[in-house]
C-alpha cells in the first residue's frame, strides 16, 4: 500500500454509500459527497423519501459549475438492521466500480426514553438494533468490498482502501439524562469503530466517528423549535448556536476522503463544544 496519498485529489469518481440518507444529516452529507464528484448510493426503508432525495441531489449538481468534479446519486431500499438488505445495499454501491471507498454509517434512532427503571426492553433492543447493529453490519459488509487492492481506484490508479465513517451522538461520549438508551448504542458504535480501526487498518480502511451535538434538523425540530431543553442546550455551549446539518456534512466529508488519510480510530465532536460542559436534561421532556 502506497504511503503516498494524494491529498489534493479530492473525491470524484469514489463510490460511497450513506445509510439514512433520504434525510437529515444523511441526506446533507450524501448531497456534499455528489457535489464534491462521488457515485453515492443511498439507503433507508421508505423509497419515495429516497426518491425526492436523488432527485434533489441530481439537481443540485446540475446547477453547480461546470468546471468541477460531477457525481451521481441513485437509491436501494434497504433496512440496516436486516442483514441480507444491508449486504445487498452495499453491494449495490460497490457495483459499479467493482469496490467501495466510502460508507457513511449514519442510519439511528431512539426508540426509548426515559428512566432505566420500568423502561420497555423492547424499545431498548429496537434502539441497540438500528444504531449499534445496524453499524456492524454495514462495517462487516463494507469491509471487504473497500480493502487495499479490491477493484480498482480512481483513474486507473492502486486502490489504498477506503474510509468508514460512524454516527455516533454527544450521548455517548457524555450523559444526557433519559437518553441513556440511544447514548449506551452510540457509546457502542464509537468503540466498535476504534475495534475496527485497529482491525482494519492493516488493509488501508480507516474508521472513525462523528459525534453531532443538537442539529437542526428532521429529527431534532421538537426540540429546536423551542423550549425549556433547547435552552439548556444552548446554555451548556460554548459555541451556543444549534448547529446545522451541514456542520456534519463538512465533518464526513472531510474524514471520508484523502485529507484525513492518517486519521483513524477518532471520535470527532462536532457540538459547539457542548462536550466541554455537562449533557442535555431530557427530564425536562418530562416535567422535571
Amino acid at each position: 500500500m502506497s504511503s503516498g496519498t494524494n491529498r489534493s485529489g479530492g473525491i470524484a469518481g469514489f463510490s460511497a454509500l450513506v445509510t439514512g440518507g433520504g434525510s437529515g444529516i444523511g441526506f446533507g452529507a450524501a448531497k456534499l459527497l455528489v457535489r464534491h464528484g462521488a457515485h453515492v448510493t443511498i439507503c433507508g426503508r421508505t423509497e419515495d423519501k429516497l426518491r425526492t432525495a436523488v432527485t434533489a441531489f441530481e439537481a443540485a449538481a446540475a446547477s453547480g459549475s461546470g468546471d468541477g468534479p460531477r457525481g451521481t446519486a441513485s437509491y436501494v431500499v434497504a433496512d440496516v438492521t436486516v442483514e441480507e438488505q444491508i449486504a445487498e445495499a452495499v453491494a449495490t454501491a460497490a457495483s459499479e466500480r467493482g469496490r467501495l471507498d466510502i460508507l457513511f454509517a449514519n442510519a439511528g434512532g431512539s426508540h426509548h426514553m426515559g428512566p432505566i427503571a420500568g423502561a420497555d426492553v423492547g424499545q431498548v433492543r429496537a434502539t441497540v438494533d438500528l444504531n449499534l447493529i445496524g453499524t456492524f453490519l454495514s462495517i462487516k459488509h463494507a469491509a471487504p468490498l473497500m480493502a487495499a487492492g479490491v477493484g480498482i481506484g480512481v483513474d486507473g490508479a492502486e486502490p489504498e482502501g477506503g474510509s468508514i465513517i460512524g454516527m455516533s451522538s454527544g450521548a455517548g461520549h457524555f450523559p444526557h439524562r433519559y437518553l441513556w438508551a440511544y447514548g449506551a448504542a452510540k457509546a457502542g458504535i464509537d468503540m466498535m469503530c476504534k475495534y475496527a480501526a485497529e482491525e482494519l487498518g492493516s488493509v488501508g480502511i480507516r474508521v472513525n466517528t462523528v459525534q453531532p451535538g443538537l442539529v437542526d434538523d428532521e429529527l431534532m425540530a421538537p426540540i429546536t423549535g423551542g423550549g425549556p431543553l433547547l435552552d439548556d442546550y444552548l446554555a451548556e455551549t460554548p459555541i451556543s448556536r444549534v448547529g446545522t446539518v451541514d456542520d456534519i456534512a463538512e465533518a464526513v466529508r472531510f474524514l471520508a476522503g484523502p485529507e484525513s488519510s492518517w486519521i483513524s480510530g477518532e471520535n470527532l465532536a462536532v457540538d459547539g463544544g457542548h462536550h466541554l460542559r455537562r449533557g442535555a436534561n431530557y427530564g425536562l421532556l418530562f416535567g422535571e
